[in-house]
């Protein structure tokens, strides 16, 4: 029985020892090696094609955005060098010189075209871009959005230079002003001498320079744009011929109107516009004539001194003004006080004299 028990349990095999159990790294072998490579050629095989067409497309996006940027920028250059070119030959005539400056025009071209070339730039470079992640399948909308908060934030944190940038960009297309006008910016007034995109130099009356952020200028007094009015006011004496003297001065007008330089600085003819005022001894004659911008100084100058040499050879006397108005007399406070008189002391004999004497009734008894 014993045994039988013995028999019925399961064999227990003794624990391995130490150094039965195998710790040594695999090695290897040829086998294996030959399964790696076999699988990676296997990988590329089915892969190749789809990173070569990924490839080539993104090569292509780059090259047709290369080179059409290119060609956009240089279209712009060769539109503004027309321009400039259109300027140049319009330079030199009088409807030239009223309309086109030179300098004005190649310094408003330049920044029109390097605002086009850049907004070019950045959207061909941009799409470019967005095509070649799209190309990856990288998820573009995590990317947008945040490039759409980034730029929130960076609008919000330079607001005042935004706004500068926008104003410049809008005064230059717009042709608000430009090198060599005469403008009043509100903060500052002068000649214009640079005009960029943030900040417009002026130089003032005394040969200050003033750098005007153009986000500041809320309104702008352009004096040279169009026609300036040049007008002259002749005084003379009431006592000429208005006749004479007006023959005169068309004589002048019509012989300063042919004369080199200022035939050139006239936008249309000089006109005598009559009788301006009547005064007690003198009477105010205008004359008047449309200029080029910022030179009606300059005729207003030539025509007085034409004026006055003309008048000199009529024996036309000119007035150097208005009448001096009679000073008001100060009035003598001691005028309306009267003498002292006797008669204002009632004690004395020549009031008592004075005073009517009162009749006496009779007594009754």
């Amino acid at each position: 029985m014993f045994s039988t028990v013995l028999s019925a349990l399961p064999a227990v095999d003794p624990s391995p020892s130490p150094s039965a159990t195998s710790t040594d790294p695999t090695t290897p072998t040829l086998q294996d090696a030959q399964e790696s490579a076999t699988n990676a050629a296997s990988w590329v095989q089915q892969n190749w094609s789809t990173w070569l067409a990924i490839g080539l497309r993104v090569l292509l996006i780059l090259v047709i955005a290369a080179v059409l940027r290119v060609a956009v920028r240089r279209a712009i250059t060769k539109l503004i060098d027309r321009m400039n070119r259109t300027a140049q030959a319009v330079d030199g005539t009088a409807l030239g010189g009223l309309l086109v400056n030179v300098e004005r025009r190649r310094q408003r071209s330049q920044a029109i075209g390097s605002v086009l070339r850049s907004v070019a730039s950045f959207l061909i470079m941009g799409t470019a871009a967005l095509m070649v992640l799209a190309t990856f399948e990288i998820n573009l909308a995590p990317l947008l959005a945040s490039a759409g908060v980034a730029g929130v934030a960076i609008g919000f944190g330079a607001r005042n230079l935004v706004t500068d940038f926008l104003s410049g960009v809008f005064m230059i297309l717009e042709d608000q002003y430009g090198v060599g006008d005469q403008i009043d910016a509100g903060v500052a007034s002068g000649e214009v001498i640079e005009v960029g995109l943030r900040v417009t130099k002026l130089r003032g009356d005394n040969g200050e320079i003033w750098y005007v952020r153009n986000g500041e200028v809320k309104r702008i007094g352009n004096l040279s744009q169009g026609w300036a009015t040049a007008g002259v006011d002749v005084t003379v004496k009431s006592s000429e011929d208005l006749d004479r003297v007006k023959s005169t001065l068309d004589q002048v007008a019509e012989d300063m109107s042919k004369a080199e330089p200022w035939n050139e600085l006239l936008w249309g003819p000089i006109e005598v516009l009559g009788l301006d005022s009547v005064l007690i001894d003198s009477m105010v004659v205008r004359v008047s004539a449309k200029t080029m911008p910022g030179k009606s100084v300059g005729v207003e100058r030539e025509l007085r001194w034409r004026v006055k040499r003309a008048f000199d050879a009529a024996d036309i006397r000119l007035v150097g003004g208005l009448p001096a108005q009679p000073e008001d007399e100060i009035p003598d406070p001691t005028a309306t006080v009267a003498a002292p008189s006797v008669y204002a002391n009632s004690a004395s004999p020549q009031a008592e004299a004075a005073t009517p004497i009162t009749p006496q009734r009779p007594v009754t008894r």
